[in-house]
């Protein structure tokens, strides 16, 4: 068993995680992106049908590398590194991408943020599978001795992006999907969850 393996509904009988729907961002912080990204994204969308590493190489990659460089380069992008935490329940295997506020460094320290690609296109069959990587980032840190109160993930098509948010057990999967039309609310997002001074009462529901 691995992160394939988990839906929602395992990960709460297996680790009483309790989950619930609702918005995350009343009125997510707008970002303009830059020329580049504009640009990379409307080259990458005619490529990124051929597979999900398309997708991955040509559009959700850009987005992550320019939040980087908006944040000074604040934080550190992982890509195809493995989470193993607790194989014997499952919390195990290659994660897609890890956001970790640590400066550049060969070795994962204080993930905050993991994106899953979706596979055939399907958010709804990636959202038990990000949600025990998110879980499993929160264990991490745990066993390294990061204080890290709140733990981020997302599901994405490259175009489609939907975010959760770990605060202990309690798992809130935000009600609304972002689409790249709209990519000023995706890097504003992406800029709050991983801006080291970033309020988390900018989140609708963070009381």
């Amino acid at each position: 068993m691995s992160y394939d393996d988990f839906t929602l509904d395992l990960l709460r009988k297996s680790f009483g995680i309790a989950f619930r729907e609702k918005l995350l961002w009343d009125n997510p912080p707008l970002i303009e992106p830059s020329d580049w990204l504009r640009n990379t994204l409307e080259i990458g969308e005619s490529m990124a049908l051929v597979s999900e590493k398309a997708r991955s190489e040509f559009l959700v990659a850009p987005i992550l590398i320019a939040s980087r460089e908006l944040l000074q380069r604040n934080f550190q992008i992982f890509s195809g590194v493995k989470l193993n935490v607790d194989p014997d329940k499952g919390l195990k295997g290659e994660c897609d991408f890890i956001l970790a506020k640590t400066p550049p460094t060969p070795v994962l320290q204080a993930p905050v943020m993991v994106i899953l690609e979706a596979k055939k296109n399907d958010i709804d069959e990636g959202l038990g599978q990000c949600a025990a990587q998110v879980l499993a980032a929160r264990i991490y840190n745990e066993q390294e001795g990061q204080v890290v109160p709140n733990h981020y993930g997302c599901v994405t098509t490259g175009e489609i992006w939907q975010f959760m948010r770990l605060q202990g057990n309690d798992l809130v999967i935000d009600s609304r999907r972002y689409f790249t039309n709209e990519i000023n609310k995706i890097l504003g997002i992406l800029m709050t969850i991983m801006h080291p001074s970033a309020p988390d009462q900018q989140a609708s529901d963070a009381a």
